[in-house]
C-alpha cells in the first residue's frame, strides 16, 4: 500500500491533495489486512474508476515474481517480430497459463487491445474466505498483474481499459475478464 499511496501523490496521475490525509493516516493502522482492505476500499470511495485503473497498472499483484527472468528473455529474443506473431508465440509457450479455452487471451489489433478471461486462483481462495473489498477492488489489483506481465514479455505499454467481474459474481470458478489498451 505505500507503493499505491506514493503513486497517488505522484501529480501526474491527477489524484486530489484533498484525499491524500484519508490515505496517509490509513497507513498509521498497525494490523496489515485492516489497513490494506481500508485503502482499498478508499480507493473505490474516494478515486474514479480511471483513476484506480492507473494506480493499479502501476502497482497490481503479482509483479516481479520469480517469471520476470522468463519475461524478459521473451522480450529480447522474440522483440523484432511483428506484435502478432510475438503474441501468438507468448500464447503459446510461456503465457500458456492463460489460455485453458480457446479465445481465454485474444489479440485485436484493430481496436488495439488484449482481453484475457482469466480465473485467478488466488482470488478464488479470498473469495471462499470471504474478502472485504469489493470484486472490482480485488481484481483490478489482479489486472495490474497481468497488464505487467504482458508488458514485460510483449515490449508494449497498456492501460486498463476495463474490468469486468461479471462472471465472478456468478460463481468464483467463472473468470473476470481484463480488457488493455496498446497505448504504445
Amino acid at each position: 500500500m505505500k507503493t499505491m499511496l506514493n503513486e497517488m501523490k505522484n501529480k501526474k496521475n491527477n489524484i486530489p491533495e484533498s484525499c491524500l490525509p484519508l490515505f496517509e493516516d490509513i497507513m498509521l493502522i498497525s494490523d496489515r489486512n485492516e489497513r490494506n482492505t481500508k485503502f482499498i476500499n478508499a480507493m473505490e470511495k474516494y478515486l474514479t474508476k480511471e483513476q484506480c485503473f492507473t494506480i493499479w497498472a502501476k502497482n497490481g499483484s503479482c509483479r516481479g515474481m520469480k517469471f520476470d527472468k522468463d519475461r524478459k528473455s521473451f522480450a529480447t529474443e522474440y522483440g523484432n517480430k511483428p506484435l502478432s506473431e510475438r503474441f501468438d508465440i507468448f500464447v503459446n509457450t510461456i503465457g500458456s497459463g492463460y489460455k485453458s479455452k480457446p479465445n481465454d487471451i485474444l489479440l485485436d489489433e484493430k481496436t488495439k487491445t488484449i482481453t484475457i478471461s482469466f480465473a485467478c486462483k488466488h482470488g478464488s481462495m479470498h473469495l471462499e474466505k470471504g474478502i472485504s473489498t469489493s470484486l472490482e477492488a480485488y481484481f483490478g489489483q489482479c489486472a495490474g498483474g497481468r497488464l505487467y506481465e504482458l508488458q514485460l514479455a510483449l515490449g508494449i505499454n497498456l492501460k486498463i481499459k476495463d474490468i469486468d467481474v461479471t462472471g465472478v459474481k456468478n460463481s468464483i470458478k467463472d473468470p473476470c475478464v481484463f480488457t488493455f489498451e496498446i497505448i504504445a
